[in-house]
């Protein structure tokens, strides 16, 4: 047995119910509530989701930028990292392999990211036009640290999966995977903090600059 699994057994025991994992009856009745339990009340996000996302994640340091289609995305971020003299290497989702990276004049690894990437770039399961926040789903084709140890992240955001509200991502996770990921990370623009003199500084625990690039096709 793992320690989480003693861990947890240990919570299970002092909450009174038996074994180290959950029974079939408990996960039936939590599926149960999940579907039953109604949201809250919801703040109306209208218009073009699109457009809300982008003015919002701008609003929090991101920036931003659209393409017509797939085929556009490796050119889009050669333009950005060029137009910034950010370097032209690093790691990406091995997810996203298939794109024509070296065509681009890019020099990226489909790998999980170490301490020496300048550069990630991920793709993002949802987007959430009422914050505009990234939703990212760790796993073996998406590995969480690509977004978080490179300086800069640029994001592949497909423009059907900006959803209105943060329920609204929650639900479709929950559609797609079944059982969650290890991690769902939000993301809403680069790192900060304000803990020195409530001064912001970016990057300071993440990178630097967020780039999100929404592909319309």
């Amino acid at each position: 047995m793992s320690s989480r699994e003693r861990i947890l057994q240990r919570i299970r025991k002092a909450q009174g119910r038996g074994g180290s994992r959950p029974s079939q009856a408990e996960l039936e009745a939590v599926e149960t509530y999940l579907r039953a339990h109604p949201r809250g009340t919801l703040p109306k996000v209208e218009a073009d989701l699109v457009a809300r996302f982008r003015a919002r994640a701008e609003s929090m340091q991101s920036t931003t930028e659209e393409v017509a289609a797939e085929a556009e995305v490796p050119a889009a971020v050669a333009r950005y990292l060029k137009a910034n003299n950010l370097p032209l290497s690093g790691c990406v989702w091995p997810q996203l392999a298939h794109f024509d990276w070296k065509g681009a004049g890019l020099a990226l690894e489909s790998r999980a990211a170490n301490g020496d990437d300048p550069v990630g770039i991920t793709g993002a399961f949802a987007a959430i036009a009422e914050t505009g926040t990234l939703v990212l789903a760790s796993g073996p084709d998406t590995p969480a640290t690509v977004s978080l140890l490179p300086e800069t992240h640029v994001a592949i955001v497909p423009a059907a999966r900006v959803v209105a509200h943060m329920e609204d991502a929650w639900a479709i996770a929950r559609a797609a995977f079944g059982q969650l990921p290890r991690a769902i990370n939000f993301v809403s623009g680069p790192s900060r903090t304000a803990d020195i003199d409530q001064q912001i500084v970016l990057g300071a625990h993440g990178p630097y600059r967020v780039h999100i690039i929404l592909v319309r096709g």
